[in-house]
């Protein structure tokens, strides 16, 4: 048999997609996962042994329409400290400007890029440190006909329909934004996310419209609106939620992730369905900074490694209805994340101000898209894959 193009040999592979948590050899061909085994042969063999293999690290939430928003980070520079391999924009750009976000960020990209649209005709356009509109308060601005002509002629990239309630985005206006996104993703036949800042409306009246497979993102945020009571107790509403196929998304950003409720959340056995950063301009230096930072918060707190991991892929995946992302299964798409867990004493904070000193952290090694080692030197080979 001829050697495969790339193997990574003798890490600790997890993969929750497929139960696997075994020192192994993952083989790469054509752009794809070729085989999972020991004694496996390449034309490239990288040396992994103490380091962990996981599928390509998925961020669900984050914002990268750089130059398009003023909240865009750069992506491909993101992803080079944060092991991810697919960043989802979460309604940066809206029907209005998805054409430019799309020609200019996502096809020229080498980190698959795929996105939730905003029912918002401009999508998220006023964030800044200094400008704050939230694009839903004005009815005006939704547009859910056009996002929906947009979505389905996206299909390859567009993952779902984007909108953003509460005061801050959504102001007096309530749960209309959410109804007509709704309608939006209805008539697409596509899943939404929903960002959920302070009331109007609460978290209960998120909830009871969200369907199955629907994303509600900030979902450990801080009080008011947040998904425990005043005895630590999960609300009834948010177990109801969960019973129906609801996913809840961390989205950790600026201002939507706490310890508190997070400690809340965990002690009653409800662990998040995707962990992800929000990871903008306002929060790419703190207090969210990145990926391996979000999931070195839960593995600090006490939750699984394993679980982590597949908060970010395979969970994520299923999320995206992108069952080809998030494995290592042979066939499966061709990206891989290598991790290191440091053991130690390291600060972290939430958005509240809150610190709390973790014994482990995990950082990125590096990353493998379309089964090549992913680096400055070779930019150029790498081809993505949005399918």
């Amino acid at each position: 048999m001829d050697a495969f193009d790339l193997v990574l040999r003798g890490g600790r592979v997890i993969d929750p997609a497929r139960d696997t948590d075994a020192l192994l050899d993952v083989a790469f061909q054509s752009g794809r996962v070729a085989a999972v085994g020991q004694g496996l042969d390449g034309a490239t063999v990288r040396d992994v042994s103490g380091l962990i293999v996981t599928p390509g690290l998925i961020d669900l939430h984050t914002h990268v329409y750089w130059g398009g928003t003023s909240l865009g980070v750069d992506a491909e520079q993101y992803c080079r400290t944060s092991g991810v391999t697919t960043c989802i924009d979460t309604g940066s750009a809206g029907p209005g400007n998805f054409a430019g976000f799309r020609k200019h960020v996502i096809e020229p990209s080498a980190v698959r890029i795929l996105a939730y649209l905003h029912v918002s005709f401009a999508g998220i356009f006023g964030f800044s440190k200094t400008v704050m509109v939230g694009e839903s308060e004005e009815l005006r601005l939704m547009a859910p006909s056009e996002a929906v002509e947009v979505a389905e002629a996206n299909r390859d990239v567009i993952v779902g329909i984007k909108v953003r309630v509460g005061r801050h985005s959504s102001g007096t206006s309530g749960v209309a934004p959410l109804d007509i996104a709704l309608q939006a993703a209805n008539e697409a036949g596509i899943p939404l996310m929903c960002h959920i800042d302070f009331p109007p409306p609460s978290y209960e009246d998120v909830l009871e419209r969200l369907r199955p497979g629907d994303v509600l993102t900030h979902a450990f945020r801080p009080f008011p609106n947040s998904p425990i009571d005043h005895q630590g107790k999960v609300k009834d509403a948010v177990q109801r939620a969960r019973k129906r196929g609801v996913m809840f998304d961390i989205g950790h950003g600026k201002a939507s992730f706490a310890f508190k409720t997070a400690r809340g959340m965990l002690a009653n056995g409800f662990y998040p369905d995707t962990i992800s950063s929000d990871v903008h301009a306002l929060c790419i230096n703190g207090p969210a900074f990145d990926q391996v930072t979000t999931l070195s918060k839960f593995l600090c707190m006490g939750m699984p490694l394993q679980d982590v991991v597949a908060a970010s892929t395979v969970n994520a995946a299923m999320a995206l209805k992108r069952p080809e992302l998030g494995t290592l299964k042979p066939g499966s798409i061709g990206d891989a994340t290598i991790l290191s867990v440091h053991k130690g004493e390291f600060d972290y904070v939430d958005v509240t101000g809150e610190h709390i000193i973790g014994d482990k952290r995990i950082f990125s090694e590096g990353v493998v898209i379309a089964g090549r080692w992913w680096h400055p030197q070779d930019r150029s080979k790498f081809r993505r894959t949005n399918k």
